[in-house]
């Protein structure tokens, strides 16, 4: 069955009670975007998730290992591991506004390989080796499940290093099916093993398409702007979509990074929005999600709304998509 997971960004204050809604509302878990000058601290608010919660799944909807080391992270997630008794789930990636808010671009493909090479025996028990000096978390309780990783992947070449080292992936790249179908197959075609597959998923269910829309613009515009950030991704996109790719890219505004209204959402036209999100009501929402899980998916990562998004239209938007959405999306899957 397919695991529906809501994606947002940590709130300093409120963290117990986003997790408390989402459990509440239904979803399947909870993921933290790891961005320390947008949003509050990704592993505070998770210990904070984990104790206000009894089934939510938790986890990064990524954390990096350039801003933090690789023992920093897997201690971290094993914290959380341990805090909520195994519901734990490592998201990681490259680094996008985690590492541009310190004037640093994503972390390059060598570095990002060896670090979750060194995450992963972390968090084993294994020993790392930190340029000759024997590593390794000491203090892992010997019954605890290893915490599975999961790679947010976009370009080829991050999708084959997360399916030779990671559990789970879970791809960028829209709602566009012909997209997913071909990460999907890079995916199983360099993996050795079964990986978990899933979508990061820019939606947002309500009776009126246009207000889903402009409720979604804002953080649509941060993964339709993966899609520009290599030139090899930025080419394998439709002629239509490369031409609005490439006028977000020209006009983003970074310091309105996921935020509602930003002056770059003028590159998105509603038929953009269409393709690369899933917006309306919520049975055409949960029609739209079954057939992305019927290419082969596991889990979705929903993120919807901007950073700056009122707690009641978000808690609105979360009950809805709970209540209607994921339920019909579930019937749909298991027919």
């Amino acid at each position: 069955m397919v695991e529906v997971w809501l994606g947002t960004f940590p709130i300093a204050g409120r963290a117990g009670a986003l997790a408390e809604m989402a459990e509440a509302d239904g979803w399947d878990g909870l993921a933290f975007t790891d961005s320390q000058n947008l949003g509050g601290d990704a592993f505070a608010a998770l210990a904070l998730a984990a104790q206000a919660t009894a089934r939510l799944r938790l986890g990064t909807g990524a954390t990096n290992c350039a801003t933090r080391h690789p023992a920093v992270v897997a201690s971290a997630i094993a914290t959380i591991q341990v805090l909520s008794a195994g519901r734990a789930t490592l998201g990681i990636a490259r680094g996008d506004s985690a590492l541009a808010f310190i004037g640093r671009p994503p972390q390059p493909l060598g570095p990002f390989r060896r670090g979750l090479e060194q995450i992963q025996a972390y968090l084993r028990g294994q020993t790392v080796d930190c340029d000759g000096f024997s590593s390794r978390l000491e203090w892992l309780p010997p019954e605890l499940p290893k915490v599975p990783m999961g790679v947010a992947a976009t370009g080829p070449r991050v999708i084959q290093i997360a399916a030779q080292l990671a559990e789970r992936i879970t791809f960028s790249v829209g709602a566009d099916p012909e997209r997913l179908r071909d990460a999907i197959t890079l995916a199983r075609q360099t993996a050795s093993r079964p990986l978990s597959l899933g979508a990061y998923v820019n939606a947002v269910a309500d009776p009126d398409v246009g207000r889903a829309r402009e409720l979604v613009r804002g953080r649509l515009s941060v993964y339709a702007r993966f899609s520009t950030m290599h030139s090899s991704v930025l080419e394998a996109l439709a002629p239509a979509d490369r031409q609005v790719a490439e006028q977000l890219r020209s006009s983003y505004d970074l310091a309105a990074h996921a935020t509602s209204g930003a002056r770059h959402e003028a590159a998105l036209d509603d038929a953009f929005v269409d393709r690369f999100g899933v917006v309306g009501p919520s049975e055409h929402v949960a029609e739209r999600l079954a057939d992305l899980v019927a290419l082969g998916l596991d889990h979705l990562v929903i993120v919807g709304h901007g950073r700056n998004v009122a707690p009641d239209v978000l808690a609105a938007s979360s009950r809805r998509f709970g209540q209607e959405v994921i339920p019909a999306l579930k019937q749909r899957v298991s027919r």
